[in-house]
């Protein structure tokens, strides 16, 4: 049943559960912090283990000193985590009418029409069009139950997963079926996936492979692929 165009639904990571985040991930990384100080010492008494160096200079630095500041690190760098990770996290605000996916720097509005089927994969919530086309992707991890209610209570169509998943088929290089844009690229995408410090250009690609009807898929290192669907 459909609700009223009007009405509507808003889904983000709520403040407890953010504050839950930082105090775990303080609290965990504080312990990795302060595992380092013994494991510190104990490399350097041995006769030759990597690292040695900077083991040395860590335990040069005075008690309780020590401890309290890498204690102190590994708290900082659990905030540090959890507040990047927040800035890629989606807010989704719904009617019967659009859906609204808002994150840090970036607010994209679909009109109802242009959705046709809407679903998780991991960590991700994906929208397709009526065609199969994709036309968002946004990391959420909000609860799949919570989302799963909220679209189907205003009238989208809800689904486990892709419902062109047997469309997909292994990439490689000037495959015959695809456009030389397409296989463009493909091609530099796979190139940007070997290096560690492009994950920008990963997902910009894949965008721009999403404007011309292409999907994509990652299964490791590999990417696979299927054009707009056709049920």
């Amino acid at each position: 049943m459909r609700s009223h165009p009007d009405v509507s639904t808003t889904l983000a990571r709520s403040a407890w559960a953010q504050g839950a985040l930082y105090a775990a991930a303080a609290v965990l990384l504080a312990g990795v912090g302060w595992l380092l100080d013994p494991l510190a010492n104990w490399l350097v008494g041995l006769k030759w283990a990597p690292m040695q160096g900077p083991a040395e200079l860590l335990t040069s630095v005075p008690e309780p000193w020590l401890t309290i500041g890498l204690i102190a690190l590994g708290a900082l760098a659990g905030a540090a985590l959890i507040f990047f990770d927040s800035l890629e996290q989606v807010s989704v605000t719904l009617s019967g009418e659009r859906v609204i996916l808002k994150r840090a720097g970036r607010v994209q509005e679909i009109a109802r029409e242009q959705i046709g089927h809407v679903f998780r994969e991991k960590d991700r919530l994906v929208l397709l069009g009526p065609q199969g086309e994709e036309i968002a992707r946004e990391k959420c991890d909000l609860n799949a139950r919570r989302l799963a209610a909220a679209f189907g209570r205003h009238g989208y169509a809800w689904v486990d997963g892709d419902p062109y998943e047997d469309e997909f088929r292994i990439w490689a290089p000037q495959t015959p079926e695809l456009p030389d844009l397409a296989n463009a690229l493909l091609a530099a995408r796979a190139a940007a996936m070997k290096s560690s410090d492009s994950d920008d250009s990963v997902k910009e690609l894949r965008r721009e492979l999403a404007r011309i009807g292409i999907v994509v898929r990652d299964k490791g290192k590999q990417q696979y692929w299927r054009g707009p669907g056709r049920r």
